[in-house]
C-alpha cells in the first residue's frame, strides 16, 4: 500500500519554529504549499520527493539545506537569490535547479511572475535532518 503524506511548508515551518528558541527573526515562507510524493532512507540518507507550489508574489523565506537539493521547474519561473542579495538565478519551466548543502549557501526562492511556480524537488539529506533550515534575511531589501 502506498502512503502519501501531505502538509504545507507554512505549517511545517510554524511547527519547527515553535520548537526552536531564538528563531523568531527567521523569514517565513509565504504562498507556498508542498506535498510529499515519496520518501525512503538508504545508507544513512533520506531521499524525499516533493511537489512544491509557490503562488505569484510568494517566497520560500531565507533558508539553506543540510543536504543537496535537485529540482525541475514544471511551471512558471522561479527566481533564486543568494545571500549577497545580488546574485539571481532565473529558472523557467523545463529548467533544473541544484542547491548545494550548508549554512554558507543561504538563499531564497521567489515567484515574481503572474502564474504559480510548480517544482518537483528531490532532497538528498543526512538521515533525520529537516528539509530546510530557516535563516535570517542577510540584509537584502526584500523578504
Amino acid at each position: 500500500m502506498r502512503t502519501i503524506y501531505r502538509f504545507t511548508v507554512v505549517g511545517a515551518a510554524a511547527f519547527s519554529l515553535s520548537l526552536l528558541p531564538g528563531t523568531a527573526n527567521a523569514t517565513p515562507s509565504s504562498g507556498v504549499s508542498a506535498t510529499i510524493l515519496a520518501q525512503t532512507t538508504v545508507g544513512g540518507k533520506d531521499y524525499i520527493l516533493r511537489e512544491i507550489t509557490i503562488q505569484p508574489g510568494g517566497s520560500t523565506g531565507w533558508h539553506y539545506h543540510d543536504g543537496t537539493l535537485y529540482a525541475v521547474v514544471k511551471q512558471g519561473t522561479l527566481t533564486r537569490t543568494e545571500s549577497d542579495c545580488t546574485t539571481n538565478h532565473t529558472h523557467k519551466a523545463g529548467g533544473t535547479v541544484v542547491e548545494p548543502s550548508g549554512a554558507d549557501h543561504v538563499h531564497i526562492g521567489r515567484n515574481l511572475g503572474t502564474t504559480p511556480v510548480v517544482l518537483d524537488v528531490l532532497y538528498v539529506n543526512p538521515a533525520g535532518t529537516p528539509l530546510a533550515e530557516d535563516a535570517l534575511n542577510p540584509g537584502c531589501s526584500f523578504q
